[in-house]
């Protein structure tokens, strides 16, 4: 008869087995579960891939709606149409396959269109009449403040790919797809209409405080942030910076260059991946 005092074998996680195959303890913190999965990494246990998938999943416990979101002035609206024909230029020129549509203003989400719905009503030799609510799928609404982790569950129970991410007044202020939270656990997934020139800068915000991807070349940095970092050692801004710290750095850790604030938005064991940018004089330690 069992005395309770350990837990059938079935329902022991991976990660103490890996704990106590190290000659250590059950993790009792975050931080304990994270140095376990390094020295599991460093012990051959784990291969980095894994590891930063491991630290990925952690990383998205802690993350909000708001921290990845697309916001609202990025989003690509379709108004509400008569004609199939009136939606195909802004289709066409953003080349997603979700769009929002809106009724008599910006925050009146209808619903949700995909593209390849249309499709039937393009065909010359069987015209259809066009109704768009009949295409339209039903939104999903989520708080800025709903972690990523239960997002996550959300989008796998409904089947959705797509949500609309309202503000405390319930007014638009952006969206977040599946994509954008599964890429803070393996990392960046670029397709075939991902920019590489058009997306280096991602976002700017009132406060002067500006999100770039960490593979920025240091060329396209310098001009828009009229810096002068030299291209000489290091390809990328990701690169000067991890040379700042003399390592790859970690999420919220930050150093100061040539008058601005890096922030470590998102970074793995093996490379950073985002960072915010701040004018050194609006910085606060």
């Amino acid at each position: 008869m069992s005395d309770g005092s350990s837990a059938p074998v079935g329902q022991k996680t991976w990660l103490m087995r890996i704990g106590r195959a190290l000659g250590g303890q059950d993790p009792q913190s975050r931080d304990d579960v994270v140095e376990t999965l390094r020295a599991a990494h460093q012990h051959g246990i784990l291969d980095a891939d894994a590891l930063s998938m491991c630290e990925g999943v952690l990383h998205v416990a802690e993350l909000q709606v708001r921290d990845v979101m697309i916001p609202r002035s990025k989003v690509s609206l379709l108004r509400r149409s008569e004609s199939v024909w009136d939606l195909l230029p802004a289709i066409i020129e953003s080349g997603h396959s979700r769009f929002p549509v809106t009724g008599d203003n910006r925050d009146d989400v209808i619903g949700i269109l995909i593209a390849k719905d249309l499709l039937p009503y393009l065909d010359p030799q069987h015209q259809r009449e066009f109704q768009l609510r009949e295409l339209l799928r039903p939104a999903l609404f989520v708080p800025e403040s709903k972690r990523l982790d239960a997002l996550l569950k959300l989008f796998q129970e409904s089947r959705n790919h797509l949500a609309i991410v309202v503000d405390e007044y319930g007014g638009l202020a952006g969206i977040v797809t599946i994509e954008d939270v599964i890429e803070q656990i393996v990392g960046e997934i670029d397709d075939e209409h991902d920019l590489d020139d058009d997306a280096w800068i991602l976002n700017r915000t009132d406060d002067g405080q500006t999100v770039v991807k960490a593979l920025t070349p240091i060329e396209t940095f310098n001009d828009h942030f009229g810096t002068a970092f030299s291209d000489e050692e290091f390809d990328t801004i990701g690169g000067v910076v991890a040379n700042g710290f003399g390592r790859v750095p970690r999420r919220g850790e930050h150093l100061v260059l040539e008058d601005l604030r890096f922030d470590v938005v998102r970074a793995d064991s093996r490379r950073l991946h985002l960072l915010m940018v701040t004018p050194q004089p609006a910085c606060r330690d």
